[in-house]
């Protein structure tokens, strides 16, 4: 017999279950749309689903005194129990999988019983009929019928399976694995004990139903041991669980006011505005977690990137080497036949070894300018710094090119102003002069089919100013924006260098920013020629 029933606090009991339904719903939709198409996500949905239902009609069955309505209330509390326990089972046995297959005896054994027993939950066969009521008409007995052996035996079929597949999994887990577990486990014994004590054994058994309209707080062990695990083990995401406390307290916050308003419009006002808060909530959960999938996946590129970037650049430098390797021995080779190491070559074969030697010396060039690039962009490039005189390293820069310019019948020029009168800088010899200045003076001459290169060093502002002017072909406004780029080139040069790796004019700036100093191109436009300016800060 269900008997011994209480008048209870009607604010209070409003209170536990809107604030635990707003905190179910919320959680249970942030899991749910974390991740949509795991199985395991859509059972706690379905769980925290089948509570809220439960919670809703084990408080509704305390506000009413009709014999009919209550005896309908009862049995809508037995059919949705039969629900959470047949999710909490499923939700276990899936858990922590996205994917996992249902078995045959599940299909065929699990499924069907819990059907065929939700079903007799909302016949005769389990509650007949009230049978008494208290003196201020709340029904104190209903009659029990055999059906509700079924659904004891059921139901803790159910909760012990459930317990089963938990607790084998809590034991195969290793390590930081099993923490999770461990909780879960926990709040589930607090639950189903509460449950089935106060909600089960005291009404049907003992006599004493007291404490069923405060079942929805038995829940509480359980959905927050649960949550709090999820969350460790990085099913949700911070502002997941954020956004699911800030749809509860809000939901719970509205519930307050609610509870302690007696004028009629308000009470619709705010009961609307509840209503209303979850559904805005749930919306605003559901945008929260897409934000946060494609964060994921953009960080997700981002690594798989990053990985990629790693492997090509490492494969560069591997192919880079063993190619200035094998150039370098074609250089000696043609070197040492060009100068008449291995005797007199024959007549017609001196000019074919020089050009040889002068394109072994090119790509060996090149594959040194990937190198340098490679090893910028990783930031393994060590400088030596050291004072020098900058117009002493760009008077040999330019006379180190100078057969080269007087080959192509250019006229090549340097002068600095207040000669004699050092331009003291702090740099790398070798880098500033052989791969900024060298650099500079080189390109001008490739670049220049005809005219001339003046090449000058002056002062302004604290700064020694090193200017390359040629009469070349000139830079286009489409082509300044690609100069100093990785692997850079412009349309034009690249007609008149088509060897070129465009990677000299990145290097250079990066040496240059390197040292403090700035570098930057003028031109008047296509075959106007152009000016190229390195300013470096003057050591006093």
């Amino acid at each position: 017999m269900l008997n011994g029933v209480l008048a209870i606090d009607v604010n209070a009991g409003l209170l536990s279950v809107g604030a635990v339904a707003a905190i179910l719903i919320s959680t249970g939709f942030v899991v749910y749309l974390s991740d949509m198409g795991s199985i395991t996500h859509r059972f706690f949905l379905a769980l925290t689903g089948t509570s809220v239902v439960w919670s809703l009609f084990n408080y509704a069955i305390y506000q009413s005194s009709s014999p009919l309505i209550v005896l309908w209330f009862l049995r809508m509390i037995m059919f949705t129990a039969v629900w959470f326990a047949y999710s909490l089972f499923t939700f276990f046995f899936v858990f922590p999988d996205r994917e996992h297959p249902l078995p045959r005896w599940y299909r065929l054994a699990v499924l069907p019983a819990t059907l065929l027993v939700s079903v007799i939950t909302l016949t005769p066969l389990v509650f007949t009929a009230v049978s008494s009521f208290s003196v201020n008409g709340q029904v104190t007995q209903v009659v029990n019928g055999p059906g509700i052996i079924l659904f004891g035996i059921l139901v803790l079929m159910l909760d012990i399976g459930a317990l089963f597949f938990l607790v084998q999994k809590t034991l195969r887990a290793q390590g930081a694995e099993r923490r999770p577990y461990r909780l879960i486990l926990l709040g589930t014994f607090a639950t189903i004990l509460l449950i089935l004590a106060f909600s089960f054994i005291l009404p049907a058994f003992l006599g004493n139903s007291s404490f069923v309209a405060f079942g929805t707080l038995f829940l509480l062990p359980f959905i927050g041991l649960t949550a709090y695990a999820i969350y460790t083990g990085r099913v949700l995401n911070v502002k997941e669980i954020g956004t699911a406390l800030l749809v509860s307290a809000l939901a719970i916050a509205t519930l307050l006011e609610l509870i302690f308003t007696t004028d009629p419009i308000l009470i619709l006002f705010r009961t609307s505005l509840f209503v209303l808060i979850l559904i805005v909530g749930l919306l605003l959960a559901r945008g929260v977690v897409k934000e946060v999938e494609q964060r994921e996946r953009i960080e997700k590129l981002a690594v798989e990137l990053e990985d990629t970037n790693q492997r090509q650049e490492n494969l560069i430098r591997f192919i880079s080497h063993e190619v200035k390797n094998f150039l370098t021995k074609d250089m000696g080779a043609f070197a040492a036949l060009s100068e008449g190491d291995f005797g007199a070559l024959p007549d017609g074969m001196k000019p074919f070894v020089d050009r040889a030697l002068t394109q072994s010396r090119d790509s060996v060039t090149s594959v040194l300018q990937i190198l340098k690039a490679s090893n910028q962009k990783k930031g393994t490039v060590e400088y030596t710094k050291e004072p020098l005189d900058l117009d002493a390293l760009a008077a040999a820069a330019v006379a180190k090119l100078r057969e080269h310019a007087d080959a192509k019948g250019l006229t090549l020029t340097y002068a600095a102003d207040e000669a004699g009168k050092p331009y003291t800088v702090s740099a790398d010899k070798v880098e500033l002069g052989d791969h900024v200045l060298g650099n500079l003076v080189d390109n001008s001459i490739n670049y220049t089919p005809s005219g001339s290169i003046n090449v000058t060093l002056s002062r302004k502002d604290g700064k020694a100013v090193f200017a390359v002017k040629d009469t070349g072909v000139g830079i286009t406004d489409e082509d300044k924006a690609r100069l100093f780029t990785e692997g850079g080139h412009g349309k034009e040069s690249q007609k008149i260098n088509v060897h070129s790796t465009g990677y000299g004019l990145f290097i250079a700036k990066n040496i240059v920013t390197a040292h403090g100093g700035t570098i930057r191109a003028e031109s008047e436009g296509k075959d106007r020629g152009s000016t190229f300016i390195v300013e470096l800060p003057l050591v006093a």
